[in-house]
């Protein structure tokens, strides 16, 4: 069984996100596909599956199936169209999360995806306690986003996992206006067992609508400010977020073993 790793959100190796991904003839059971992702131990490994003209998508942390993450679609979209499409301009995906299409224009692919809700919540004592910093805001929806007062606040962060775990969200994101970029920010996952996620796609389907009403700007380029670090090239349009970034190829590899698949 054929796989590839990836760096998302870079057109550097040895940065970005990476993801691993499988491209599968036929469905695999949810006990193998989680194996592999523990054996991988990244972020996430996306698994594909040709569907007519579309693919049946699916991605795994190393603690459990996750209803979305971009940079491994978009990664997943890279792989499709180097090695089994190198003709498509598009890649639609049927997910948990929706339909989902990537396009590659002049080498960066760009996930069209729905926005996440921005619901206010109020800053309590174990947001604080748990990022060691006081946010000056606080957004809930899938994952919980905290607005921080500078970039520096978000790159010197020091989290307490154990405390971010008993935080509302699947993901806890912290976020500030950026000197450089539009705004920067960290995403953390202990629950999926990932201390910090080097870049999160799905989680800037919530940080760039905030910072597309703060900054009055539709189109954004943000920094996740992780060891890897990466760049997301971001159009907000409605209630739809477009995130665009690059991809480069790690490696090629061949799973073997005598499971059944």
């Amino acid at each position: 069984m054929k796989q590839y790793i990836v760096d998302v959100f870079t057109d550097t190796i040895f940065s970005g996100n990476q993801a691993a991904v499988c491209v599968l003839d036929k469905c695999l059971s949810n006990e193998l596909m989680q194996n592999i992702a523990k054996e991988n131990n990244f972020s996430e490994t996306a698994f594909a599956v040709k569907s007519g003209e579309r693919y049946q998508l699916r991605w795994f942390t190393p603690a459990g199936e996750i209803d979305f993450c971009g940079h491994a679609t978009l990664g997943t979209a890279y792989v499709i169209n180097r090695f089994y499409c190198p003709k498509c301009s598009k890649v639609k995906f049927d997910t948990a999360h929706g339909e989902l299409e990537v396009s590659i224009r002049n080498g960066i692919l760009i996930l069209d995806a729905p926005a996440y809700p921005l619901t206010e919540v109020k800053v309590t004592q174990e947001m604080t306690n748990a990022i060691g910093v006081s946010p000056i805001a606080a957004y809930l929806s899938r994952d919980l986003m905290l607005v921080l007062k500078s970039q520096s606040d978000v790159e010197n962060l020091k989290v307490n996992s154990q405390l971010l775990q008993n935080l509302d969200g699947l993901c806890v994101a912290v976020t500030a206006k950026g000197e450089e970029y539009d705004c920067v920010s960290r995403v953390f996952a202990p629950e999926l067992a990932v201390i910090e996620d080097p870049v999160t796609g799905s989680t800037h389907c919530m940080i760039a609508p905030y910072w597309s009403k703060v900054l009055n700007k539709k189109e954004l380029i943000a920094y996740q400010a992780s060891s890897r670090g990466g760049v997301l090239y971001i159009k907000v349009e409605g209630d739809r977020v477009k995130v665009g970034g690059k991809v480069v190829l790690f490696a090629c590899a061949e799973i073997l073993s005598d499971f059944q698949v």
